[in-house]
C-alpha cells in the first residue's frame, strides 16, 4: 500500500509539474516537467526524508515498481510499430532505413575515436579501453519515448516527423547489433578470446525472433478482434496482448554452446503494432483510443525514470569530464550522421537541418545496455553505468526540449500549439449554451 500511494503521489507531482510550468511560463515539453517531478520524489530528494508515501526511499522501492516502466515502455514501442503502415512506407521506407542506419553507425564510431583519444589523454587506468569502445556501442541508441511524447503533446506531423518515428524504432535494432559487436570485442580484450556467439550469433538470433514472436502476436490479434463487435472490447483485447507479449519477451531459450534465443520486448511491441496496424481493419481507431488510455500510464513512466536518476555521478569530476566528452561527441554524431545520410538520400533541406536534433535524447535501451555491461566487471562496468547515468540526465531533460524546438523551426508544431488548442475548446462552450 505505502509502494502504491508513493506512485500516486509521484504521478500527481509530475502532474501538477506540467501546471508550476505552464504559470512561470516555462514552455518545456510535459516530459521535461515529469522527469524533474521524478527527481523530486527519488531517493535523493523527498524520498531521502523517510515519510512513508512521500516519495520513493530507495532504489530497491523504485525497482519494485518497475513493472509499470516496462508496460509503458512496451506501449510506447506499440506506438511506434504503428508508423510503419506499408502505404506510409512506399514513400519514407527506404530513406528511414538508410538515415536510422547510417546516423546510428555514425554516432558510434565519433564516440569511439573520442573516447579512444580520450583513453590515451587521461591513461588506461581512468578510462580503460574496452570501457571507451563499449560506450562508443551504446552512444547508437536514442530513447523513443521522451520523442513520442513530443510528437503526440504538440500533435507533429510533416517530412520530419514522418522520418523520425519509423528511425527511432529502428534505432534499437541497429544499437542491439552494434552494442554486441563492440562488447564482445572489449569482453575478448579482457578475456583473450573473441567469442563470436556473444557478438554475432546471439544478436542476430535475438533480433530475428523478436521480429517473429511480434509477427505471430500481431496476427493473433488481428484475428481475434474479428470476433468483437464493439472497439471498446477490441481496445481491451488490444491492452492485453500488449501485456502478454511484454510477459513473453523476457523469456530466454538455451539453446547450448552458449547460443541462446532472447527477445527485445521494444522490438517484439513494435513488431506486434506494425502488423496491427497493417492487417486489421479497425487498427485506426483502436490506436486513437488506445494513445487516450495510455496517458496516464506514460506520464508514470517519466516520473519513475526521474526518479531512478543517480544523483551521486556529480561527485566524481572525471564521471563529468567523460560524461561531457560523450554527450557533446554523440550529439555531433547523430546530428551530421542524420544530415548526410540525409542529404543522400536527397531529403529536403528541412530534413537536413532539423531531424539530427531531435535524436539526441537516450534512455531506456542505453540503460539496458549498461546492464549488459557489467559483465566487463565491477570497476569498468561501475564506470560505465555512472557516465552513461549523467548523460541520461542531461539528455532526458534537454532532449524533449531540444526536439520540441527543432520541430517548431521545421514548421510541424505551432508555438504553444497545446495552449492553443485548449484555448479554442473553452471559447466553444458559450456559443454550445447561447
Amino acid at each position: 500500500m505505502q509502494l502504491l500511494l508513493s506512485t500516486a503521489i509521484a504521478l500527481f507531482a509530475g502532474l501538477m509539474m506540467t501546471r508550476v510550468f505552464k504559470y512561470l511560463n516555462l514552455k518545456f515539453p510535459d516530459v521535461t516537467a515529469f522527469l524533474i517531478a521524478g527527481i523530486l520524489v527519488g531517493p535523493f530528494c523527498l524520498g531521502n526524508v523517510q515519510i512513508p508515501g512521500l516519495g520513493f526511499a530507495s532504489m530497491e522501492e523504485l525497482a519494485r515498481v518497475s513493472i509499470l516502466s516496462n508496460v509503458a515502455l512496451g506501449f510506447i514501442a506499440f506506438d511506434i510499430g504503428n508508423e510503419f503502415r506499408l502505404a506510409h512506407l512506399k514513400e519514407t521506407g527506404k530513406t528511414a532505413t538508410v538515415i536510422g542506419i547510417l546516423q546510428a553507425l555514425c554516432a558510434s564510431l565519433l564516440v569511439d575515436a573520442a573516447l579512444i583519444g580520450l583513453h590515451f589523454l587521461v591513461g588506461p587506468r581512468i578510462l580503460p579501453f574496452p570501457a571507451a569502445i563499449t560506450l562508443g556501442a551504446i552512444a547508437s541508441a536514442t530513447a523513443p519515448a521522451a520523442t513520442l511524447m513530443v510528437v503526440r503533446q504538440y500533435k507533429a506531423s510533416g517530412p520530419v516527423t514522418d522520418l523520425l518515428l519509423p528511425i527511432v524504432a529502428l534505432d534499437d535494432a541497429v544499437g542491439l547489433v552494434v552494442f554486441a559487436v563492440s562488447f564482445g570485442i572489449a569482453q575478448a580484450m579482457i578475456g583473450g578470446q573473441l567469442n563470436l556467439i556473444s557478438a554475432v550469433v546471439n544478436p542476430l538470433l535475438e533480433i530475428l525472433a523478436s521480429l517473429l514472436l511480434g509477427s505471430l502476436m500481431g496476427m493473433l490479434l488481428t484475428a481475434l478482434e474479428t470476433m468483437f463487435f464493439s472497439n471498446s472490447n477490441r481496445l481491451s483485447m488490444t491492452i492485453t496482448f500488449v501485456m502478454m507479449t511484454i510477459s513473453l519477451a523476457s523469456v530466454r531459450i538455451p539453446l547450448g554452446g552458449g547460443v541462446e534465443i532472447s527477445f527485445s520486448a521494444l522490438l517484439v511491441c513494435m513488431m506486434l503494432g506494425t502488423m496491427f496496424c497493417n492487417l486489421s481493419e479497425y487498427s485506426t481507431d483502436i490506436m486513437n483510443r488506445s494513445s487516450k488510455w495510455t496517458a496516464p500510464l506514460y506520464a508514470v513512466f517519466f516520473v519513475l525514470s526521474g526518479a531512478q536518476l543517480d544523483l551521486n555521478v556529480f561527485r566524481y569530476p572525471v564521471i563529468l569530464l567523460i560524461g561531457a566528452v560523450y554527450i557533446l561527441v554523440r550529439c555531433l554524431g547523430k546530428y551530421f550522421g542524420a544530415l548526410f545520410s540525409s542529404s543522400m538520400m536527397k531529403c529536403s533541406p528541412t530534413v537536413r537541418k532539423y531531424l539530427g536534433i531531435t535524436l539526441f535524447p537516450q534512455a531506456g535501451v542505453a540503460l539496458g545496455m549498461v546492464v549488459s555491461a557489467q559483465a566487463l566487471g565491477e570497476e569498468q562496468g561501475n564506470l560505465i553505468r555512472n557516465i552513461i547515468l549523467f548523460s541520461v540526465l542531461v539528455y532526458e531533460l534537454i532532449g524533449p526540449l531540444l526536439t520540441k524546438a527543432a520541430l517548431q523551426k521545421a514548421g510541424e508544431i505551432s508555438a504553444g500549439a497545446s495552449d492553443a488548442q485548449n484555448r479554442s475548446r473553452f471559447k466553444k462552450r458559450p456559443r454550445l449554451q447561447k
